[in-house]
């Protein structure tokens, strides 16, 4: 049975992993700110591009609160897409619904759709585990296992059964190093606690071992709140160039972060989307005054 647009759905978790043919079944084995600060990441335009997620009139609703009202948004391919807005707007709420993080909450229901390559994400036959796979999260504060650098970056390559021979794993683990930014400063010291490592750097570990497991999505949520201006720079420069091969949703406060790394901006209001498009435009030209507002300080 497959749920409707307009039927309420309770979370629930089955399976383990995808198959090597990507299925997600229960079956599956396997003056504005662009002004002040200048654009790192080009702004192409969007239309045609392929969509890889979609959410069409989403609705998520926690105990006694509407979260987020009817949300319709377009992901497309190999881009950053910058979610901003307010403390408590749902963007982080939203992120976690892309690959279904909410469902560890208690008492959510959800309604309408996220489609990932066409496919509802929420529908019963949907392994939550392989999507999280194909849909990878690295969260505000690094969490880093109490392991060495390599394993930290193997473990979900070994769960999933990745790598059958050692030689593999070890190119895996410095393909993904390298991917994150972060092989040249750690490749001696692989047998060293990861948690020896700085703030940027065990950030840029977590993103390691999220590639690790080969996603197609990357989701980040506030990746650089907890860390110094180098480090944030350096992971930023590590998004830029991952974006080239991996669709990429980044929560932010930073204004500036946003307009640095993305080339599309949603802003996000009172569990709503109020606007998106390319981030040049979003900035400099916004189209609704609620955006404007907040992009110029009157809020948020």
């Amino acid at each position: 049975m497959e749920y409707s647009a307009g039927e309420p759905r309770t979370s629930t978790t089955v399976g383990n992993v995808a198959e090597p043919n990507g299925r997600l079944s229960r079956q599956d084995r396997g003056g504005s700110v662009l002004g002040q600060v200048g654009g790192r990441a080009p702004a192409p335009n969007t239309a045609g591009a392929e969509v890889v997620l979609q959410a069409v009139d989403f609705h998520l609703h926690y105990p006694g609160m509407h979260a987020l009202k009817g949300i319709s948004l377009e992901v497309p391919a190999s881009q950053i897409t910058a979610v901003i807005g307010p403390s408590g707007c749902g963007k982080s709420t939203f992120l976690r619904s892309l690959n279904r993080m909410n469902d560890r909450i208690p008492g959510i229901t959800t309604l309408g759709r996220v489609l990932f390559r066409g496919l509802d994400i929420y529908g019963p036959s949907v392994d939550p585990v392989a999507l999280r796979r194909r849909i990878g999260m690295v969260f505000q504060r690094p969490v880093v296992f109490p392991m060495s650098i390599f394993e930290n970056v193997a473990y979900g390559a070994r769960i999933h059964r990745l790598d059958r021979t050692s030689a593999g794993m070890w190119a895996r683990v410095e393909r993904c190093l390298g991917d994150a930014g972060l092989w040249d400063e750690v490749k001696d010291r692989l047998r060293q606690p990861a948690g020896d490592l700085s703030g940027g750097q065990q950030q840029r570990l977590v993103i390691a071992r999220a590639l690790a497991v080969d996603p197609e999505v990357i989701l980040l949520d506030e990746p650089t709140s907890a860390i110094d201006p180098v480090a944030t720079g350096r992971i930023e420069d590590t998004l830029v160039r991952l974006a080239e091969r991996f669709t990429i949703v980044i929560v932010t406060h930073n204004l500036q972060q946003a307009a640095r790394v993305s080339q599309r901006t949603v802003f996000f209001l009172g569990g709503q989307l109020v606007e998106v498009g390319p981030t040049e435009e979003v900035f400099s030209r916004p189209r609704d005054q609620r955006t404007e507002a907040y992009l110029t300080g009157r809020f948020g």
